[in-house]
């Protein structure tokens, strides 16, 4: 039989609930109220399900564009995306309420991250929390009239509850691990969350009905694996949560069956979020390959159901359901729909008259610490501009020193990486001694059978008014270093979720066309090779197409390289070796061991092995 909604006696019923449920990692064995003096059945009888007009199903995304995430309306039935939010902040984790006749969200928009709640019919939005910390990942009690949320307290995220109405707020739990994401089942009995209070983030489910350690249960229970964004489906039978494994072949969305408990989640599809439709028959999930995120959908059996839709950006949220739409979208709708995006940089090409063959040049990026501070003349405004957007995001000037920019061809990087983007010009490597400081950390991805990284930059202000709470465990590269044999074969090791708050670099660069780059297949044994702090912007060239923007093809099949008379580089193609005939040419140039790091300095300063520290932006 379907578990049925519940309703509250009262208010006071409810806050000595909601109290209850503050134990979550607390030492304190409180029981919490028995079950037939906390709820009331709707009904004895098996509810009959009402048909789902497939005209009616809509769904909300969060979606990233332009370095912001706005809200979407989906149909089901057109396939056509519409932007209902637009503006100069982020709106993300958008959630229907039970009715569905309101979205509640987060927005920065005031500057702090606080909960909204908009009104589907007007298109009218409240402000419902006003913290100064940050405060997300709304999620709806089954009476509509609280919200279980995350916020960011004593150096840690928590979950806690709000009136929707009243602001009236009951902090829900105080544990030292990240406890995020929270979901309030249908039944009200049951809040799942995502913690890492098991040394990495997974799944948890918090019984009201149960006292103590009895009352925490770990549903996902993956040791190499981060999981995300549980949600349960109408009728609160299943849960459904977004997987990344450190295992080849097991990221994807999972569903948990309540009728089961002991028994695994399955897999349904890829998909890193993902949400119910009505009749919780079909899943609608954000796919993301390693710079590009889809939109698709899949029936229980993992069938796709439609053609994926590329995106603008990451998926920040997705609350799916059948609702009635007014005929005419609410004015302000409209207008977001209306709007078109700023372009955030165009190419500048430098007049140059001395180079041959119609070849690009490599020009200045001023004011920047590297070995070569140069980049190819159609992407240095974009890397400008990405700086000044890190800068104002972060409060300082991340780029302002980088580990490489431009290298020349007569010059040798490490094994493994002859035909690496940074030759091209067309990438940038930050300076990886910002993670050693405690200014940058990673979390790893694995996309098929390749591993990816996660940027994240800390902000030089603190008080919420920047960045976000990283959510997930980061990956420490170093870890591998600790003689452990287990971290030193996997690359390392999961380490604990970072205090502050951070800028999410990885997703900027993507707004700005800059690519991560995969991590070559010897890096848990080759930290170079991991290649985490490295983005390309490859216009869609193949690497030798890219080359050859610079280079002529001579230059790139003869192996034998020649060291230039110095190694000053030059804004004109004049980097281009002296080709010296060799009797037997091999494809693979040899390597040489030349630390990019000990180079002799040039003009240019070279960045030193203590990080600069940040240069806090005024009025940032």
């Amino acid at each position: 039989m379907p578990w049925h909604f519940t309703t509250f006696r009262s208010k006071t019923w409810l806050l000595a609930s909601l109290l209850s449920l503050a134990l979550m990692g607390c030492n304190q064995n409180l029981e919490a109220p028995p079950a037939t003096e906390a709820v009331q059945p709707v009904s004895t009888d098996t509810p009959i399900p009402t048909p789902i007009d497939p005209a009616s199903e809509s769904a909300f995304l969060s979606i990233e564009e332009n370095g912001y995430a706005h809200l979407f309306l989906f149909r089901s039935l057109n396939m056509q995306l519409t932007r209902i939010t637009t503006g100069s902040w982020s709106d993300i984790a958008p959630a229907l309420n039970p009715q569905r006749t309101r979205l509640a969200f987060a927005s920065d928009r005031d500057g702090d991250w606080d909960l909204y709640v908009m009104a589907l019919e007007t298109g009218e939005v409240k402000q419902v929390t006003n913290t100064p910390q940050y405060d997300s990942a709304p999620s709806w009690s089954p009476d509509g009239q609280w919200l279980a949320f995350e916020t960011y307290v004593n150096d840690n995220l928590e979950i806690a509850v709000v009136n929707v109405d009243s602001g009236e707020t009951v902090p829900l739990t105080q544990h030292p691990a990240s406890d995020h994401s929270p979901a309030w089942a249908p039944d009200g009995r049951n809040v799942a969350f995502i913690s890492t209070r098991g040394g990495d983030s997974d799944v948890w489910l918090a019984n009201l009905d149960l006292a103590g350690e009895d009352r925490y249960k770990n549903l996902s229970n993956t040791p190499f694996a981060s999981e995300n964004f549980p949600l349960w489906n109408r009728d609160g039978s299943q849960l459904l949560w977004s997987s990344i494994s450190q295992t080849i072949g097991y990221s994807g969305l999972y569903a948990w069956n309540v009728a089961t408990p002991d028994r695994n989640a399955y897999w349904i599809g890829d998909g890193n979020v993902g949400s119910w439709n009505e009749a919780a028959n079909r899943v609608l999930a954000a796919v993301s390959a390693p710079n590009q995120t889809f939109l698709t959908s899949y029936d229980l059996e993992g069938n796709i159901l439609f053609s994926s839709i590329p995106l603008t950006g990451r998926v920040r949220g997705i609350a799916w359901g059948s609702l009635d739409l007014p005929a005419q979208l609410p004015e302000t709708f409209i207008q977001a729909a209306a709007d078109v995006p700023a372009v955030l940089w165009a190419p500048i090409v430098t007049p140059a008259g001395d180079v041959p063959n119609q070849r690009f040049a490599v020009v200045p990026i001023n004011d920047v610490q590297a070995p070569f501070p140069q980049l190819h003349d159609l992407v240095d405004e974009s890397y400008n501009a990405l700086r000044l957007r890190i800068s104002q995001e972060a409060g300082w000037d991340a780029l302002a020193s980088l580990e490489n920019a431009f290298v020349p061809l007569t010059t040798s990087l490490e094994p493994g990486m002859d035909e690496d983007w940074l030759y091209t010009g067309r990438a940038f490597a930050i300076n990886s001694l910002m993670a050693n400081a405690g200014w940058m950390v990673t979390l790893r991805e694995d996309i098929g059978a390749q591993t990816y990284w996660h940027v994240y930059i800390r902000c030089a202000v603190q008080d919420g008014s920047m960045g976000e709470p990283i959510h997930n465990v980061p990956w420490n590269l170093n870890a591998r270093y600790d003689l452990d044999p287990r971290t030193y074969e996997q690359g390392g090791d999961y380490a604990p979720v970072p205090a502050g708050y951070w800028v999410d670099v990885t997703s900027l660069a993507y707004a700005y066309g800059w690519e991560r780059l995969p991590a070559l297949p010897t890096w848990r044994t080759y930290y170079k090779g991991a290649r985490f702090t490295t983005f390309a912007a490859t216009g869609g060239l193949t690497w030798y197409q890219a080359m050859q923007e610079l280079y002529p093809v001579a230059a790139l099949t003869t192996p034998t390289r020649v060291l230039a008379p110095s190694l000053t580089p030059t804004n004109t193609p004049t980097l281009t070796p002296t080709i010296r005939p060799t009797r037997t040419p091999r494809n693979t140039p040899t390597p040489v061991y030349t630390p990019t790091i000990t180079l002799t300095p040039s003009e240019t300063p070279f960045p030193t092995l203590t990080p600069t520290p940040p240069t806090v932006i005024p009025g940032g």
